[in-house]
């Protein structure tokens, strides 16, 4: 394929030494203005149905100790693109999918998933470093994160933090804690890996973060005065497929770009979905 498309020289080394890249630009002022507007009124309408629906929070005394013991909180809203027009319209972006097509090498691309979280200003969580691996993996390891930016981020309200290049190291050893609800929370050792070992990735609103989903991430604490909202797209190649059966979400397999050769004239796919 056509290399350097969409990317920059600089930015297809950044991607490959480690694992992730971040991309400017990719929405108008126009298009982030109306992305934000329609996430908030989404927000807003799902916290008055039912607050403690939208917590997301991770459980366990590392997650204490890593919010050092504060109540603090994380909305999230999973799948919005089967709640509103404007985020079927994200995902299917053309600047965006030219530029995942050039990261990925490949023009059969398949959604996977969607979902937003806000951190609110002075009590929004922290996440301990994780790989997203154990949560949906996958034979070829293609899957890859979108993370959209909607607020200038700085480690201060919250921001993203990485161990660059730990894409490289493969699955690693995941600690596995569950819920009431029996949802699963992966995380790495953080005396190994702490939060404050990473590198802070800081961002402005518009830009956004891809990353391998093997690369160690997580994010800090939020006691600022400022908000810390993403919205976040889980993308893999077509020709990839899970070794589990796990984390099954509406529209997954939807083709975002190119064609979906493995899917079946029937309803299933030949890739446990």
């Amino acid at each position: 394929m056509n290399k350097l498309k969409f990317l920059t020289a600089e930015q297809h080394k950044c991607w490959q030494d480690n694992g992730y890249v971040k991309l400017s630009n990719v929405f108008t002022s126009k298009e982030m203005n109306e992305i934000c507007t329609e996430y908030n009124q989404l927000f807003e309408q799902k916290s008055q149905e039912n607050m403690e629906a939208l917590e997301a929070v991770w459980i366990g005394d590392d997650m204490k100790n890593l919010s050092a013991h504060r109540n603090v909180t994380v909305k999230s809203i999973h799948n919005l693109q089967m709640h509103s027009a404007v985020f079927t319209r994200v995902i299917t972006n053309s600047n965006l999918l030219d530029a995942l097509e050039d990261i990925m090498d490949t023009k059969d691309i398949l959604l996977h998933h969607t979902k937003a979280h806000i951190k609110p200003p002075e009590k929004g969580a922290p996440y301990l470093m994780h790989q997203d691996y154990p949560y949906f993996p996958h034979k070829k390891h293609t899957m890859l994160a979108v993370f959209l930016h909607l607020d200038d981020t700085t480690p201060e309200n919250g921001g993203l933090a990485i161990y660059p290049g730990s894409h490289k190291l493969g699955p690693l050893e995941a600690r596995t804690l569950y819920d009431d609800n029996k949802d699963a929370y992966h995380y790495v050792d953080p005396d190994r890996y702490p939060l404050s070992g990473a590198t802070p990735i800081s961002a402005k609103k518009g830009d956004i973060i891809v990353f391998s989903y093997l690369l160690l991430h997580g994010s800090y604490l939020n006691l600022s005065d400022r908000p810390r909202r993403m919205f976040l797209i889980q993308i893999r190649a077509a020709d990839d497929e899970p070794t589990d059966d796990v984390h099954k979400s509406p529209c997954q397999g939807l083709v975002l770009r190119g064609r979906n050769p493995y899917r079946d004239a029937g309803m299933a796919s030949r890739f446990a979905q």
